[in-house]
Order: structure tokens, then C-alpha cells, then sequence
């Protein structure tokens, strides 16, 4: 009877150890489909004494750092960024590190090879402000503007497989999705980005947004939020985009007007076309340099001789039709830019100073209508033989106060020019990167 009995026992614990054995795996087969792939996980570090001191710690605050390499037409540039991250609420940058390095990767377009030396310069800067226990976690982006743009296509992806083997070696985070080339309103809505997390238009706070307007070598930005529903419907589908950013929703006008940068516009103006060497003994000649003037000047790789006209009509006006036959019909007005404040970058920035309007080091405002007072006292003077260091400043002051008008901006309309805010660069990466970070994290992919 007792045997009997230890039979049926002995079956009920073989069963439920079964049925044990096969729920536990159920478990782990759900738990491990339902991770994202290991690869594609950017990982957390929590904020410890040495990182981020704190007299009372949360533990689901943590530091993200990220590295953005900016890959213009001019210059390469890296920027470091420290991130204290809290769950719900706005990344709080703690401190950026800033370097640039000439020429431009596009430079390098027949001999990729010379384009590492530059790269590992400046990873070497992040290596010396990242702690090295958390160069895994920190995704390390590399983002080409206009000179890329305007390569061919084999020329700019065998560049960008450079960059992808030497970040791929730099013990970072890399994904290769995280080297491309930056679509021009992309470029724009970053900066946008950027500029208003700065003043803090972006924390769901009362300050209002603010427009921004680039203008680099290769191409030039507008960007600013829609207000207006007159102006969602008339404008072109692909000047109008929507996102969402710390939980807020945004709707933007944005456009990148390629080949309308200054050093492109500069040389559309001159007679010359881009990426095509002049053969020969042949000269660029323009109404915009002084009568005397002959020189050389390099644009994107390609050497340039250039000479002003014999004296005839004056400078300024020559030179004003030149620029508005070049640019014409080819920017579209933006009413919604006479009731906003505006924030300028790069060349806007950079003529204001050559124009002694704003000081170097701290920026300021101008009005449109200096840069065209600016214009008409340059390109005046020149015709009396004063040439100041740069001989294109007639052009390019010229090119800049007609593309603002050209663009929808009154003449008294106040422009702010600044570098930084709060000691951080007013560019695009800030904007990039946290996109980057942020898609990493839900998607795996910047």
C-alpha cells in the first residue's frame, strides 16, 4: 500500500518540476525578445563623486556625455558636451569643450588618407576631457554640412568611410549611421535647437522662441516656430516640419538654401562655377574689387585669379546689380521674420565685426540696414584706393544686406549677433546631439 502510494507522490513532483523548468524558460525567452540588441543599447552611468559631486544623489539621475565633429566647408570642428540628465525634464548641460582644425574635410576629396591626421587630433581632445570609464558610453558623430554637399557622391563616401574606420577604432560609441552628411534644413532646425535651449524657449517656459538665421560658406539657414496659419498654408511642404523635443511639440519654417553660402554666393557673383577650375590664363574680373586690385584666392581646393574692373559706374551700384541677378528668384520671402527676434550666426557675424559694428569677443546687434550702409562705405572707398585686409568685403557686405532684404527682413529690422550664449557655441551641434542621444536610446540609431 505504501509503495502504491509513493508512486502517484513521486509523479506529482516530476510533474511540477516540469512544468517549473518550462515556465522559467518561457520567462527568459520573453525577457531576452523583448531587449533590444546589445549593440544597439547606449549605456548609463550613474552619477558617482568623482563625475558629478552632489550632497544628495538621485539614482535615476545620470551624466551622458556626447561628441559631435562639425565637418564644414572651412574647417572641421569637435565639440565635447556634458549632459546631467534627469528622467521628465530637459537635459542640464554642465560644460562644453570646443576645438576647430582647418582646412575642411572636403579638402582632403583626392587624398582621403590625410584626412585622419586632423580626426585624431581632435579625438585625442575628447580623449583628455572624457574620463576614460565612460568612453563606452558616449557616442562619438560626425555630421557634414555644404562642402560635402557639393563633392561628388564616390569623393564624399569614400571620406566618410575614412572617418567611419577612425571612429570605429576610437574606443567611443560608434554605429557607422553615426557619419553622415547633414541634410541643410536638418542643419537649420539644430541650430534652431540649440539657440533656444540657450535662452531656455525650450523647457516649456514662458520665453518665447526666437528665429535663427546661418549663414556658412557653402550654404545659408532660416529657421523659426510657426504662429502664423496663413503661413503654414502658403508655404512650400518642404519648408514647413514638425517634432517634438522634451516632451513638447514644435512646428518650424525651415529651408537650407544650397550653393547661397557666402563663399559659393562669392564666387557665383565673381563669374566663376562651383568645382570647375578656370583654364588657361583666365581671370575672374568683377565690378565688386577695387579697379586695381589682382589676386588669388582659393575657394573649396580650386585656385582662383581674380582682378577688379577698370574704372567706369561706381562700385557699389555695379556691384549691386551683379548680386541681385545672381540671387534672383532664388530665395523665397518669409513675412513672419518682420515680428520675431532673430538670432544671426557665422558670416553675419563675421562681416559685422569686420564692419566694426559689434565687438569680436561679445557680438551685439546690427540692423539690416548697417550692413547696406556698411556696403555702399566699403565699395565707396575702394574706388578712391583704400582696400581694407579684405578685399571681398564689398562683395560679400553687398551679397549679405541683399539676401537679408531678399529673405523678408525689413531694413530696421534688429538682427542679434552672438558666439555664445552662456559660454556655449551657437551652433548647430548642440541641437544634434541631443537628437542623437535621444534616437539612440529609442531607436539604436542617431
Amino acid at each position: 500500500m505504501t509503495d502504491m502510494m509513493r508512486i502517484p507522490k513521486l509523479a506529482f513532483i516530476f510533474t511540477f518540476v516540469v512544468c517549473l523548468v518550462v515556465y522559467l524558460t518561457y520567462v527568459k525567452r520573453h525577457y531576452d525578445d523583448s531587449k533590444p540588441p546589445v549593440s544597439n543599447q547606449l549605456p548609463q552611468y550613474r552619477m558617482d563623486q568623482r563625475e558629478h559631486p552632489t550632497s544628495a544623489q538621485v539614482a535615476s539621475e545620470y551624466i551622458q556625455h556626447g561628441i559631435m565633429f562639425d565637418a564644414g566647408s572651412t574647417g572641421t570642428r569637435i565639440h565635447i558636451f556634458k549632459f546631467q540628465m534627469e528622467p521628465n525634464e530637459a537635459p542640464k548641460l554642465a560644460h562644453e569643450t570646443f576645438r576647430a582644425i582647418k582646412p575642411g574635410l572636403s579638402a582632403y576629396a583626392d587624398d582621403p588618407e590625410k584626412s585622419k591626421e586632423g580626426l585624431l587630433e581632435l579625438l585625442k581632445v575628447a580623449k583628455g576631457t572624457i574620463p576614460d570609464v565612460l568612453w563606452s558610453s558616449t557616442p562619438v558623430v560626425l555630421r557634414a554640412t555644404a562642402g560635402l554637399r557639393l563633392l561628388p557622391g564616390e569623393k564624399a563616401t569614400v571620406l566618410l568611410d575614412k572617418v567611419r574606420e577612425v571612429f570605429s577604432e576610437s574606443l567611443f560609441f560608434y554605429r557607422p549611421d553615426s557619419v553622415s552628411i547633414m541634410d541643410g534644413t536638418d542643419e537649420g532646425i539644430s541650430a534652431w535647437i540649440t539657440i533656444n535651449f540657450l535662452i531656455g524657449g525650450l523647457h516649456g517656459s514662458e520665453t518665447p522662441t526666437v528665429g535663427m538665421l546661418d549663414l556658412g560658406g557653402g550654404s545659408t539657414q532660416i529657421t523659426f516656430a510657426l504662429r502664423d496659419e496663413k503661413t503654414i498654408q502658403t508655404s512650400p511642404i518642404d519648408y514647413v516640419t514638425s517634432f517634438q523635443m522634451f516632451n513638447i511639440s514644435h512646428a518650424l519654417y525651415s529651408h537650407s538654401y544650397l550653393g547661397l553660402g557666402l563663399m559659393s554666393a562669392r564666387l557665383a557673383v565673381l563669374g566663376g562655377i562651383e568645382g570647375q577650375p578656370l583654364g588657361g590664363t583666365q581671370e575672374l574680373v568683377s565690378p565688386c574689387l577695387a579697379p586695381d586690385y589682382s589676386g588669388e584666392w582659393v575657394h573649396a581646393e580650386v585656385h582662383y585669379t581674380v582682378k577688379g574692373q577698370k574704372a567706369g559706374e561706381p562700385i557699389y551700384e555695379s556691384c549691386l546689380r551683379k548680386v541681385e541677378k545672381m540671387i534672383y528668384k532664388r530665395v523665397r520671402k518669409a513675412e513672419d521674420v518682420k515680428d520675431i527676434d532673430v538670432y544671426a550666426f557665422s558670416y553675419y557675424y563675421d562681416r559685422a565685426v569686420d564692419l566694426g559694428l559689434i565687438d569680436e569677443s561679445t557680438g551685439g546687434s546690427v540692423r539690416v540696414s548697417d550692413y547696406i550702409e556698411g556696403a555702399k562705405t566699403v565699395c565707396n572707398n575702394m574706388a578712391v584706393g583704400e582696400i581694407k585686409e579684405n578685399p571681398f568685403l564689398c562683395l560679400d557686405l553687398t551679397y549679405i544686406s541683399v539676401l537679408l532684404q531678399e529673405l523678408g527682413f525689413p531694413l530696421d529690422k534688429d538682427l542679434k549677433l552672438a558666439r555664445k550664449i552662456n559660454d556655449v557655441e551657437t551652433s548647430w551641434a548642440l541641437g544634434a546631439t541631443f537628437h542623437c542621444i535621444e534616437s539612440l536610446r529609442k531607436h539604436g540609431s542617431c
